[in-house]
C-alpha cells in the first residue's frame, strides 16, 4: 500500500511538472512582449509614461506565473522565491524615481540586495555538499576586482554599500553554482545562467552609473535583467523534487 501511494505521489508530481512545462511557451511569448514594450516605451519620448507600467510588469508577470505553476515545490521554497520576486519589483519601482531623489537608488539597492539573499536561500536548499566552489569563487573574485577597479573612483559615499552589494550577488552566484549534480541538469543550467546574467546586468548598471555612460545601456541592462529573472524562475520550476 505504501509503495502504491509513493508511486501515485510521484505520478502526480510528474504530471504537475509537465503541466508547468506545457505552459512555459505561451507565458514566454507574453513575457517577452512585455519586455519589448518596456524597451520601446523607455526609449520613446511620447510614450515614456507607459514605462512606469511595463517595467514592474516584467517581474510581476513572472511572480504570477511562478505562483500558479509551482504547486509541486516545497512551500518554503515557493515563498522564498516569491519574496525574491516581490523585492525585485519593489527595487524596479524605486529605481524609476532616482531622478527625483538619490535616496531612491539606495532603497532600490537594499531591495535588490534582499532579493539576492532570498535567491541564495532558495539555491542553498539544493546545495551539493561535495561540490568545491574554490575555483569558481576565484574567477568571481577576479571579475569583481576588475569591476571594482573601474568603479572605485566614482563611488564616493556609495563605496561601502556597493562593496556589500557585490559580496551578496557573488554569494548568490556561488550558491547557484553549488546546485550542480544535486538537481536535474535543466534546472541547474537555467538557474546558473540566470545568476550569471543577473551579475552582468548589475555590472552594466554600476558601470553606467559610476564609471561612464554606456551606449544602449537602457537596452542591455533591461535585457540581461529580464532574462536573468526569467531563467531563474524557469529553472526553479523545472525542479523535479522538493529539497531534501
Amino acid at each position: 500500500m505504501t509503495d502504491e501511494l509513493n508511486i501515485f505521489d510521484t505520478l502526480c508530481t510528474i504530471s504537475i511538472i509537465s503541466m508547468s512545462i506545457k505552459h512555459i511557451k505561451p507565458f514566454s511569448i507574453i513575457f517577452f512582449l512585455i519586455v519589448l514594450a518596456e524597451l520601446i516605451f523607455d526609449s520613446s519620448t511620447n510614450l515614456s509614461q507607459l514605462h512606469y507600467i511595463t517595467k514592474p510588469a516584467i517581474v510581476v508577470s513572472l511572480l504570477i506565473f511562478f505562483w500558479k505553476q509551482s504547486q509541486h515545490l516545497n512551500n518554503r521554497l515557493r515563498l522564498t522565491t516569491a519574496l525574491a520576486l516581490i523585492f525585485s519589483v519593489i527595487g524596479d519601482i524605486l529605481l524609476m524615481f532616482v531622478e527625483h531623489s538619490p535616496n531612491y537608488f539606495m532603497l532600490g539597492l537594499v531591495s535588490f540586495l534582499i532579493a539576492h539573499l532570498m535567491y541564495a536561500f532558495v539555491f542553498l536548499k539544493h546545495r551539493n555538499k561535495n561540490k568545491n566552489p574554490i575555483g569558481f569563487v576565484g574567477l568571481l573574485l577576479i571579475y569583481a576586482a576588475g569591476l571594482f577597479y573601474l568603479l572605485k573612483d566614482g563611488l564616493g559615499d556609495m563605496l561601502i554599500p556597493v562593496i556589500v552589494y557585490m559580496i551578496i550577488i557573488l554569494s548568490m552566484a556561488t550558491t547557484a553554482f553549488l546546485r550542480k549534480s544535486e538537481v536535474n541538469t535543466s534546472s541547474y543550467n537555467f538557474v546558473f545562467l540566470g545568476a550569471v546574467l543577473f551579475m552582468m546586468s548589475d555590472s552594466l548598471l554600476a558601470l553606467n552609473k559610476f564609471y561612464q555612460s554606456l551606449a544602449y545601456s537602457n537596452i542591455t541592462i533591461m535585457l540581461t535583467y529580464a532574462l536573468a529573472q526569467y531563467f531563474i524562475v524557469i529553472g526553479i520550476l523545472k525542479l523535479s523534487e522538493s529539497p531534501r
